[in-house]
């Protein structure tokens, strides 16, 4: 039984939510994307473009290689889109071909006479855009525009989730880390200061010169105390 184009708007976003929270892979999850754009809106190609460090947009996902060359572009509709915050529309590629003469080149000569672009915006934030290309010149409607929108929007609040998701867990890590070195370091304190007969504090201050003038990190050094690895002497004879 075929769907209709409300039940599979319906199954796109579920796809796309689910995606997000399985084990989430960004291109692959971009891909479907920009597929689902060809197959529920009346264009003719689709591609994401997202941002980096230094605000230019990056080829990220695509219905098929040609468009994929194309958001490669970094001067184009996308990068235009980004640095405003909002829609571009060029009804007709041939009109801007002094703005952007690489990106209509090549448009042109992959058969694409439009495009139509939307930011991927949460509030301030713009992480990149999602161009949809036409074989014909003239604007998408009202609704296309709307659930294209739609789609980018939720792609959006997927990728920055994610990217909190992570920044947490590197977080996580590193005060793991953190803390595992911490534990180590008191460690060592206790081991080095018995044999050396030396109170926390003075053992503490002659580990640290030692790892200073070995250019050893604190941590490194507490590890081949508890180990067994370093001679704990040596601390007490290069000091003398």
């Amino acid at each position: 039984m075929t769907s209709t184009p409300v039940e599979e708007l319906a199954e796109t976003f579920v796809e796309l939510a689910d995606a997000v929270v399985d084990e989430f892979r960004p291109d692959d999850f971009l891909n479907t994307l920009a597929d689902r754009c060809v197959r529920l809106l009346d264009v003719a190609a689709a591609a994401l473009s997202l941002v980096d460090d230094r605000g230019q947009t990056h080829a990220s996902g695509a219905s098929d290689d040609g468009v994929r060359v194309l958001a490669r572009i970094s001067d184009g509709p996308a990068q235009a889109c980004v640095e405003a915050a909002e829609t571009v529309v060029v009804p007709d590629l041939t009109r801007v071909t002094l703005r952007w003469p690489e990106f209509t080149a090549r448009a042109a000569a992959a058969g694409y006479a439009a495009v139509h672009v939307v930011p991927m915006r949460r509030q301030a934030e713009v992480i990149g855009a999602l161009t949809l290309f036409r074989a014909d010149t003239g604007e998408v409607d009202k609704v296309t525009e709307r659930i294209a929108q739609a789609l980018a929007d939720l792609a959006t609040i997927g990728l920055l989730q994610v990217r909190a998701l992570r920044r947490q867990e590197d977080l996580a890590a590193q005060l793991q880390h953190a803390l595992t070195s911490r534990v180590v370091i008191e460690q060592a304190k206790g081991i080095a200061g018995e044999r050396l007969g030396l109170d926390m504090d003075a053992t503490f201050d002659t580990m640290r010169r030692f790892a200073r003038s070995h250019n050893l990190r604190i941590a490194e050094l507490a590890r081949s105390v508890v180990d067994g690895s370093f001679d704990t002497a040596q601390l007490v004879s290069e000091s003398d």
